[in-house]
């Protein structure tokens, strides 16, 4: 099994920080970690509140352990609320069903790690995440073809659509 490297791991938040800037983002919080959740990159940027680590290490875990966004781990959660108490507790309480957590695949799908960022609400953090994998040269879930997803048996969430896009910025809701 392939990991990502910490060089990998450093391009990847770096673009995350980036684009989060162009965004005008709150401040972001972004954690790489291997198979396994082991970590093996962080960064908090200045005025990010506390827990920043947790809540994306927690997003990192969800991703890794079910197989998905952690934006599905989210709608799971919705669907089966017993089932997601039981993996919860079985994680120690770490797994965090939030957007913004996401597998780092290769260009044939094996996944290498996953990257979860928080600061900002779902949505945001999901267009981070996407931006940090892509320029590190890596792919989403999202990235593939249908029978790709099929065979790599990738779920298929709904589209990341950018919320300064789709509404007025009076209308965003920021918590």
């Amino acid at each position: 099994m392939a990991s990502i490297t910490l060089e990998q791991a450093n391009k990847i938040i770096e673009s995350i920080l980036k684009r989060g800037a162009e965004m005008d983002c709150r401040p972001i919080s972004a954690v790489v970690v291997e198979p396994g959740c082991i970590v093996k990159a962080f960064q908090k940027e200045d005025g990010a509140s506390m827990a920043r680590f947790e809540m994306a290490l927690g997003k990192a875990y969800a991703a890794l352990a079910l197989s998905r966004s952690s934006k599905l781990v989210r709608i799971r959660q919705e669907e089966k609320p017993v089932f997601m108490r039981f993996l919860i507790a079985q994680s120690d309480d770490l797994l965090f069903a939030e957007g913004g957590g996401m597998q780092i695949r290769d260009k044939d799908g094996e996944v290498i790690g996953a990257i979860a960022t928080t600061g900002d609400i779902n949505e945001v953090d999901d267009l981070c995440a996407i931006a940090g994998i892509r320029a590190a040269g890596f792919k989403t879930d999202q990235d593939f073809s249908e029978a790709d997803m099929r065979r790599l048996n990738i779920k298929r969430g709904p589209p990341i659509e950018d919320p300064e896009k789709a509404k007025p910025a009076a209308q965003l809701k920021r918590v």
